[in-house]
């Protein structure tokens, strides 16, 4: 029995929960991949999964077998990627998963340059809006809005978005023009619906030193952000956008900023891949060419000096579509965006 090879057949059992796509993803027979689990625990004399027709679960002494899998795995794939990484060339399918907003209006204008300069890599972008497992859905690197809360990512800051407060001309010629907030309040939102709580999300307007929190009435609240917008642009209410959704609506006319005095907190853009798997060549060179992307966009990085430090990761779950932690007062309709007419 090959034990590194028995090793890695159980790891990737557990990170997928399913023997077909572990199988899969190691390029091996399931009926091969099977036998190799069974070995495994015959060898060990310990049960390590528990199956059913339906599910896949680890026993107490399997999941303490695969943290101690985990680290050997990655330990010999440091050692050789040491060697060899100078000389790698990045090859293979990479897969990227992101929010609409930011694959149509930043990667995809300029994904030319990064096949251009790996031209044997393949990439595969898919969209969510909704939280995923990245080790269940085989995806190598993801780019999110939001503060990094899963310790189980390692998270590279790469940019922040930053927000504003918008409505139709349609809307601000029947309400009139608030300019501050008590002014606000009289007024109608767009609310955004956490995809978390399933509750309403408040404001947060900062200038300086003050600070409000604010709820508004709505006639329409959402978890779309393209129904966010979409209802913006109709006359449904005020909006919170980030600068680089709202550009090409402000630039038709189809959308005014207001209450350019205050201001929502900067958002943090983050790359982010498993943590327990080693940066390999092509997830290197995508978040480094990403990186520099994003560097090249005023309205993508910090206003007023340099990228924060990340903060400590705090462990949640599943890496949420949008902002997985961000704070309350964050709605930002940042995921995918209509084009403008």
């Amino acid at each position: 029995m090959d034990r590194f090879v028995s090793m890695q057949a159980f790891t990737r059992v557990v990170d997928f929960g399913s023997f077909a796509r572990a199988a899969e993803s190691l390029d091996l027979p399931k009926a091969t991949l099977t036998r190799l689990i069974q070995n495994l625990e015959s060898h060990l004399g310990v049960k390590l999964l528990h199956r059913t027709t339906r599910r896949i679960s680890v026993t107490s002494e399997g999941a303490a077998y695969y943290e101690r899998c985990v680290r050997i795995l990655s330990d010999v794939d440091e050692a050789e990627q040491s060697l060899t990484m100078q000389n790698q060339t990045p090859k293979g399918t990479l897969r990227v998963d992101t929010i609409g907003g930011l694959a149509r209006l930043v990667l995809v204008p300029h994904l030319h340059e990064f096949i251009t300069r790996y031209p044997d890599l393949k990439v595969e972008l898919t969209i969510n809006t909704k939280p995923i497992d990245l080790l269940k859905e085989g995806v190598d690197v993801v780019i999110r809005v939001g503060d990094t809360v899963d310790d189980t990512m390692v998270a590279r800051r790469i940019g922040e978005l930053r927000l504003a407060f918008y409505a139709s001309p349609i809307y601000l010629k029947q309400h009139g023009t608030p300019s501050t907030p008590d002014e606000l309040r009289e007024h109608r939102a767009i609310n955004y619906i956490s995809t978390r709580t399933g509750r309403e999300m408040p404001w947060i307007l900062t200038r300086g030193d003050e600070r409000h929190e604010l709820l508004l009435p709505s006639a329409i609240s959402t978890n779309d952000p393209e129904v966010y917008i979409g209802c913006a642009l109709e006359g449904h209410g005020i909006a919170v956008i980030s600068r680089l959704m709202a550009q090409p609506y402000l630039e038709s006319g189809r959308l005014v900023e207001i209450m350019a005095d205050w201001q929502e907190e900067e958002m943090p853009i983050s790359a982010m891949y498993p943590q327990n798997r080693n940066l390999s060549a092509k997830v290197r060179v995508f978040v480094d060419w990403a990186a520099e992307l994003f560097a090249r966009d005023p309205e993508l990085q910090r206003q007023g000096g340099p990228l924060r430090p990340i903060a400590p990761i705090a462990p949640i779950g599943p890496i949420a579509p949008i902002a997985a932690g961000a704070r309350p007062g964050a709605p930002a309709a940042v995921a995918a965006v209509p084009a403008p007419a």
